[in-house]
């Protein structure tokens, strides 16, 4: 069954309810909440995408995530698919959002941050394999791995907001 979410303009308010694949179809703006997550050492978990995964399936991702359910703010679409995803209740530090046009649609992309424990329990439908990456590891992953659009977009946005922020 396809999932619901909130059409939305380009100021980011509520137009209605459709479905997520129309949504993509059609080119229509709606939300997708991610998570950079990080451990206490500052190391950033990366994974790969099950091949059973309907969107970019086998590819690596910076961030956990997924569509804004109907109804739910950033913070609870980004907490809801870390326990998914990872088994983790977190709370998630909402950093920006943007209109992200990379990917299969556009889409608004709420970008959260949380340091979660490096003991994670990946859905397996969800996550082939995950690690824990330094910020130069990552950087050398994100020219040699196949990552999916989101991921390149979003953690460089994502660094340069740390880097305004220091």
């Amino acid at each position: 069954m396809d999932e619901l979410v909130e059409r939305v303009d380009d100021q980011d308010r509520v137009l209605g309810v459709v479905s997520r694949r129309e949504a993509i179809r059609q080119g229509w703006l709606h939300r997708v909440a991610v998570m950079v997550c990080r451990d206490e050492r500052e190391r950033i978990l990366v994974h790969r995408r099950s091949e059973q995964v309907s969107r970019f399936p086998g590819l690596y991702e910076v961030e956990v995530g997924g569509a804004a359910n109907v109804g739910e703010s950033y913070e609870q679409a980004a907490a809801r698919e870390l326990a998914e995803e990872l088994g983790i209740r977190a709370l998630p530090r909402l950093l920006f959002t943007f209109i992200n046009r990379s990917g299969l649609s556009p889409h608004w992309l709420g970008v959260h941050e949380a340091v979660v424990p490096d003991a994670v329990v990946p859905d397996p439908n969800e996550v082939a394999w995950h690690g824990w990456l330094t910020e130069p590891e990552l950087g050398s992953a994100l020219l040699e791995w196949r990552f999916t659009p989101d991921s390149h977009e979003a953690f460089s946005r994502y660094l340069a907001f740390r880097n305004a922020q220091s």
